[in-house]
């Protein structure tokens, strides 16, 4: 089958009508088929690029609606038909509002009905990551260029940003979402509410060191900035949740459960709190210590998956020693950088952009003779 074909997968108990609805579709699309909801879920697993899944309601075991509900909420982009023989209304609405179903057919189902549906699903696909790319190529480069910027004005918050958000993006990628953008997107902006506070209670705050009754009171009104700041940018609905989230009880980011936002919200306040207990010189054992105590927020499971992440190493990256004049976009820097006169250029876990290098020439040969540690990526 040509791979230009839309990928579809349909879901029937009843092989004959598995075989029915290839044979109608086959010409046009790249048909699989499953013969239950937990071999769907496993074929979703191991493909790639599904445009459409069309699954029956009534299965043994898990019924079409509890599929295409947990289908919505690990493959969000993937567009959701239910056919079925059921015609109650309320069996409808449930369904529908469930999975957020795209097209609700009954059987039997004329050919060209289905076809047309598929169609139209194929559509929907297509517009929803046509969506996706504009996201990634303006939303994200604006909050990309406008971090860059920031990180001028306070190197501590920003640099731990980029550390974050590195750390973050390679964990997603590891359990299967590598284009993550709403969590990209959050770790990036988690830490624009410290630019409300001095310099010095921010230094403070990632290094660890006591704060006073009323330092507290500014460092926890932190995230309320960084919220109001966000609140009119348009399209970053889904990052303002997860944002928000942060500041819930376990309770709470508990009932997000395992979609898009729930994830996002757990696996962001897994590597921020693993970040401040790193940064303030803990190994990283105290670290996955820490995160397993509250394995009620995060997950046991999702905790588990990070410890075996940091133990497989970091993405192929490696060390090594260059002097700063050599560092590249993409590398990070793995040392506090100062200036001859004391003053942090950037933290531990900047991520070097074109705009840092363009900085740094502002400086004098020494600073740019020095030797760094810095993490290179894989094949540099």
């Amino acid at each position: 089958m040509s791979a230009i074909h839309p990928r579809i997968l349909c879901v029937d108990d009843e092989p004959r009508i598995l075989e029915g609805i290839a044979l109608h579709l086959r010409k046009d699309y790249e048909v699989h088929s499953a013969c239950s909801g937990d071999e769907a879920l496993k074929k979703l697993r191991e493909m790639k690029n599904v445009h459409v899944i069309v699954s029956d309601m009534r299965m043994p075991g898990m019924d079409g609606a509890t599929l295409l509900a947990q289908v919505m909420a690990i493959y969000p982009d993937i567009t959701r038909i239910l056919l079925t023989g059921e015609v109650g209304r309320d069996a409808a609405v449930n369904a529908v509002n469930r999975g957020n179903i795209f097209r609700f057919l009954t059987k039997p189902c004329p050919p060209d009905q289905l076809k047309s549906a598929v169609e139209a699903g194929v559509i929907q696909h297509r517009v929803v990551m046509a969506e996706r790319e504009m996201l990634q190529e303006t939303v994200l480069g604006c909050i990309k260029a406008l971090i860059d910027v920031l990180a001028i004005t306070s190197p501590v918050a920003f640099g731990r940003a980029s550390r974050v958000k590195r750390l973050a993006m390679e964990f997603s990628a590891v359990c299967g979402a590598a284009e993550y953008w709403q969590l990209e997107a959050a770790a990036m902006l988690s830490q624009v509410g410290y630019l409300s506070l001095p310099s010095e209670l921010v230094d403070k705050v990632y290094y660890g060191e006591p704060l006073s009754a009323d330092e507290q009171i500014m460092v926890s009104g932190a995230p309320t900035v960084a919220i109001r700041l966000l609140d009119h940018i348009p399209r970053l609905e889904p990052v303002m949740q997860i944002l928000t989230a942060l500041t819930w009880t376990d309770e709470q980011i508990a009932r997000l459960g395992d979609g898009t936002i729930g994830l996002a919200t757990r696996t962001l306040a897994m590597v921020l709190e693993y970040d401040s207990i790193v940064t303030q010189g803990h190994p990283v054992g105290t670290g996955l210590q820490t995160l397993r105590a509250h394995s009620s927020r995060y997950g046991a499971t999702l905790v588990q998956r990070f410890a075996e992440h940091l133990g497989g190493g970091s993405s192929g990256r490696e060390v090594r020693e260059m002097s700063l004049r050599a560092v590249q976009p993409g590398m990070t820097i793995m040392q506090d950088l100062r200036t001859s006169m004391g003053t942090l250029l950037v933290p531990r876990g900047f991520e070097v952009t074109p705009t840092f290098l363009e900085r740094i020439r502002n400086y004098g040969p020494d600073l740019l003779a020095e030797k760094i540690k810095v993490l290179v990526p894989a094949g540099s």
